[in-house]
């Protein structure tokens, strides 16, 4: 399964057998978080994926065209799901953020190579992707904004885009925990907290 149906939670996706440009693809980003956009070359990748260097470009056009097929698909993914989620619990704005949290701690826990190179790699993209995931995630940010006030009535939309980011840097801190914690308790700790975090009075 791709970055990008993780981020949709596509069951339908879920027995499809990956392309061979998938498999590369899941290559370049891990290499890409360990190492960082420009610690990693063509031929490293080759390498890992068990072509030559020169093969890859059958696959893509290079390096800023692997990460922009990695982070476009996800932003889509993560706008498609959280808006699905935001409609699952009309009239019942707890029940939808509980929802866009649970969507949003199985990605991160299922994707934390990813929110590397969203947090670390992204300007290295050309303007016009880098500026169509900007849309997407404020698109996204969006949704959450929708709940938030809807829970919390009377918080400005400002207001509740700082909570929302604050929970995503909470649930997007998976790239940075360690293995000590099982996972099912990684994801049980993060949904608490999160939902703690916007769930608490607003008033100043």
């Amino acid at each position: 399964m791709t970055v990008g149906q993780q981020a949709r939670g596509s069951a339908g996706s879920a027995g499809r057998r990956r392309s061979r440009r998938d498999e590369i693809l899941e290559i370049a980003v891990g290499l890409f978080a360990a190492r960082g956009y420009h610690g990693v070359s063509m031929d490293d990748i080759g390498a890992a994926a068990g072509v030559t260097g020169p093969a890859l470009y059958h696959h893509f056009a290079g390096k800023e065209a692997m990460l922009a097929a990695a982070l476009i698909p996800v932003s889509e993914g993560l706008l498609d799901g959280g808006r699905d989620r935001a409609a699952s619990r009309p009239g019942d704005p707890r029940g939808a953020l509980e929802s866009l949290i649970d969507f949003h701690v199985d990605f991160a826990l299922a994707n934390p190579a990813v929110i590397a190179l969203h947090l670390h790699e992204l300007d290295r993209l050309p303007d016009e992707p880098r500026r169509r995931i900007r849309k997407l995630q404020r698109l996204y940010v969006e949704e959450w904004v929708t709940v938030l006030t809807a829970l919390h009535p009377g918080l400005p939309d400002g207001e509740a885009r700082v909570l929302a980011h604050a929970a995503f840097g909470l649930m997007n801190s998976t790239p940075f925990l360690g293995g000590e914690v099982d996972r099912r308790r990684r994801a049980a700790l993060l949904r608490a907290a999160a939902l703690a975090a916007l769930l608490a009075e607003t008033d100043s």
